[in-house]
């Protein structure tokens, strides 16, 4: 792991965390359950964000080695863990810049966080390289990071006072050539039931 040095986050990174073999089939797991993805608190932009998504299937035996791998990793109490997430970004598609934590005053609030709490790390894994855009652009860190098969990248969405960290605002940056595969696991406060 490498930490991006910055007095306003924690981000760190991973080239290579995830073997070329076990991405392809988590890939193979998103194109078959993929649907346009949502948002929490929606603006009214129906182009903050244009990707698919896909909830993956805990049993599937490459969840379970991508949830081993975390474990090791992190040793974040699994019974933490949302359940992974996949999104798939075709040419043109993007997630305009945004937070992973919920507003405590967003209109959804409650509805998200009123058993498990708020969601406290992301992990976020490129599964392929991408020809051309698709990078993930941390505005206040000043910080873009490129797809590459494998490689993870993370970030605390809290300061180190337990407050909610706004210079963790992250852009999926539109996909220019080629198609872009992440998966994404977000961890909460309390157990997810």
């Amino acid at each position: 792991m490498r930490q991006f040095p910055s007095p306003r986050l924690t981000l760190l990174d991973c080239p290579g965390f995830l073997p070329p073999q076990l991405c392809a089939d988590l890939i193979t797991l998103i194109d078959k359950d993929r649907r346009p993805s949502t948002i929490a608190d929606s603006d009214g932009d129906s182009y903050f964000r244009t990707s698919e998504t896909c909830d993956l299937e805990a049993s599937e035996p490459a969840v379970q080695d991508l949830e081993a791998r975390l474990l090791a990793l992190n040793g974040i109490d699994p019974a933490h863990g949302e359940p992974v997430q996949g999104q798939r970004y075709a040419e043109g598609q993007e997630f305009k810049a945004h937070t992973d934590f919920f507003e405590p005053n967003g209109v959804d609030f409650a509805k998200y966080c009123s058993t498990a709490g708020n969601r406290t790390w992301t992990f976020m894994i490129y599964l392929n390289a991408v020809e051309a855009g698709g990078a993930t652009r941390f505005k206040v860190a000043k910080k873009t990071f490129q797809p590459e098969t494998g490689k993870l990248i993370c970030w605390d969405n809290h300061r180190e006072d337990g407050s909610l960290n706004p210079a963790t605002l992250h852009h999926g940056m539109k996909v220019r050539k080629g198609v872009k595969y992440v998966i994404t696991k977000w961890y909460r406060e309390k157990p997810w039931v």
